[in-house]
């Protein structure tokens, strides 16, 4: 049967062919990014204890968090280009599991030097990982599902903050002293084995595309290739940036997409590195309570960026979608910096905060891939993933100056806020000529 038999004679049944790929393949890039997640930022927990005990400074710990995304930046086109050459299976199984084992070894940290060491190592094997699954889901994907399937995969942030704050407040709380161990020790290493175990399962798991999915019919097969090779024709006709590599870094809008990324990425990780810090400086030192205050923004998270994503991708619109959102966390992170704020109004507007980047995230990746393919969208997805995620390094290292300089949340969250407000900018620069991007 040809493409085009294959479409009439599953056209009823389009829909059951993209579930069952999505009940596939999504429950366990979600589970891997959960625990790539919690491996990059659990030592915002971790620094309650590991602070006091190697005696550092709020500069030194922002700049070990943030020099993570050192290594990431440097390594994350090359790692894309990877993944398109040799496969999902074979090259994110291995990297899953040498980052639990970097993340695990934080554990054998005694000063600033090994700090800084682990964290740009851990950053350089995790950069593949990431945009690897945004450029996947492309190969399965067309426009019309995306937004919903990013919203699903990137969700495991706000849940991975669910339960690893509750998971990493018990071990704060409890396994001080075992087998010789301080608490924020045990931390690193129980919650790096999951990924090494994942990154065992993903190795016989993943299927690289939907031409090799032995669970797929030959019909179903073509039908999704179908609809992919339609979309990526009708990019080539309506004059998308390109297809080649180097098209990736001549085009304006994926530098300025990547300026925009840089605006979300310094408020997540402003949030995500600090927040247990606000929680036990407003709100409680216990280390358990910590942990639970600080599921509220995942559950808040998770709720918005189902519904963000889904009604973008049934109304097709993005510019809005995005930049509305970007607004409304500029005007969250300005509502909890004013002065005098008590405790539960600061980490409310904080979990508003959170809400409206993660809805950001939702949307972000249906406007790149719109315009990118080939070779280019593999090195233009890892670029502007790059270009953002140098605030996952400038964002914690300057809250942790401001603090030590300041004394005080205030001037970082303003800066947050003001982040937030370039993205908007950006998106709606960037959209200009097409209000609707599809």
């Amino acid at each position: 049967m040809n493409a085009a038999g294959a479409t009439e004679s599953l056209n009823a049944s389009g829909a059951d062919v993209y579930r069952k790929i999505t009940w596939r393949l999504m429950p366990f890039l979600f589970l891997c990014y959960m625990l790539a997640y919690i491996d990059r930022v659990n030592v915002g927990f971790a620094k309650l204890q590991m602070q006091q005990d190697l005696g550092m400074t709020d500069a030194v710990f922002g700049l070990g968090a943030g020099i993570f995304f050192i290594g990431y930046f440097l390594f994350e086109v090359p790692a894309n280009m990877m993944l398109q050459r040799i496969g999902a299976r074979r090259w994110i199984g291995p990297i899953m599991m040498a980052w639990g084992f970097v993340s695990a070894c934080t554990l054998f940290v005694k000063g600033a030097a090994s700090f800084y060491a682990l964290r740009f190592l851990l950053g350089i094997v995790e950069s593949g990982f990431y945009p690897a699954v945004i450029l996947y889901l492309t190969y399965w994907y067309t426009q019309k599902h995306r937004a919903r399937m990013v919203a699903i995969f990137m969700s495991a942030v706000p849940i991975s903050t669910i339960l690893a704050g509750p998971v990493s407040g018990w071990i704060l709380g409890r396994m001080t002293g075992v087998g010789h161990l301080s608490a924020w020790q045990w931390l690193f290493l129980v919650e790096g084995i999951p990924s090494v175990i994942a990154g065992l399962v993903t190795l016989s798991f993943l299927t690289d595309r939907p031409s090799m999915a032995k669970w797929l019919s030959e019909d179903e097969k073509k039908l999704v290739l179908l609809h992919i090779n339609e979309e990526e024709e009708l990019k080539r006709k309506t004059g998308g940036t390109g297809h080649r590599l180097v098209d990736a870094f001549r085009s304006v809008p994926v530098w300025l997409l990547g300026l925009a990324y840089f605006g979300m990425t310094a408020g997540n990780y402003g949030i995500t590195f600090w927040l247990p810090q606000v929680i036990k400086e407003t709100v409680t030192q216990n280390p358990l309570a910590i942990g639970w205050i600080s599921t509220i923004p995942g559950v808040a998270s998770v709720m918005a960026m189902f519904a963000w994503g889904h009604h973008s991708d049934k109304t097709r619109e993005r510019r809005w979608h995005m930049a509305l959102a970007a607004i409304l966390g500029a005007v969250s992170f300005a509502a909890s910096a004013i002065p005098g704020i008590s405790g539960a109004a600061g980490i409310a507007a904080l979990t508003m905060a959170s809400a409206f980047l993660m809805c950001q995230f939702a949307v972000f990746w249906s406007l790149p891939t719109a315009i990118l393919s080939g070779s280019a969208a593999a090195a233009g997805i890892a670029w502007i993933n790059s270009i953002g995620n140098l605030a996952g390094y400038a964002s914690p290292h300057a809250v942790g100056i401001i603090r030590d300089a300041t004394h005080s949340m205030i001037p970082a969250l303003i800066a947050l806020a003001c982040a937030q407000l370039m993205t908007a900018l950006m998106i709606l620069y960037v959209t200009r000529k097409k209000s609707d991007a599809r």
